[in-house]
């Protein structure tokens, strides 16, 4: 029994845990991200919805999508279905993550169908597994173009419209 435990002593101190660094956990979150958009791409809601935690909030371009993981889930399955999905390309993107390297938050920039948008969330590492618990997604406006949307917004802005 002795030499059980000390062989077990033995190896835990000469093969420690190793714990990544801060960049090799931000190039794994960008990989994680990239997988997430692929998935889109690829009309794979499994590994999409997958992806995002139980509780995750996915908060989309119009005023009125705000929606829970599983809620946003049945509004994305007929584009899954028919494979009209969309594909958003990462410009750049910028990772920080808390001092326990277990919540990170990041923003993107995105090329889309709708042009240049903006994306940002947080990821959370619960039992060794990273999951989305909040992405904003944002259509970005360039400052000049700014009138013509505002008249645009005042048109058909579904919060807008609304209080009319």
């Amino acid at each position: 029994m002795k030499y059980i435990l000390a062989l077990s002593l033995f190896i835990s101190c000469t093969n420690p845990v190793q714990n990544p660094s801060k960049s090799d956990l931000v190039e794994s979150l960008n990989s994680l991200m990239n997988k997430w958009h692929k998935d889109a791409a690829e009309s794979n809601l499994d590994g999409y919805i997958g992806f995002m935690d139980s509780t995750c909030r996915y908060i989309g371009t119009d005023a009125t999508e705000n929606w829970k993981r599983d809620e946003f889930a049945s509004f994305c399955k007929p584009y899954f279905d028919k494979k009209t999905t969309w594909d958003f390309k990462t410009v750049h993107r910028t990772v920080q993550l808390n001092a326990e390297n277990n919540t990170a938050w990041f923003y993107e920039i995105l090329d889309t169908h709708m042009g240049t948008c903006r994306g940002s969330g947080t990821l959370e590492n619960s039992n060794g597994e990273w999951k989305l618990m909040q992405y904003i997604l944002s259509v970005a406006i360039p400052n000049e173009s700014m009138n013509a949307v505002e008249d645009a917004k005042h048109d058909a802005d579904s919060v807008y419209v609304s209080r009319r």
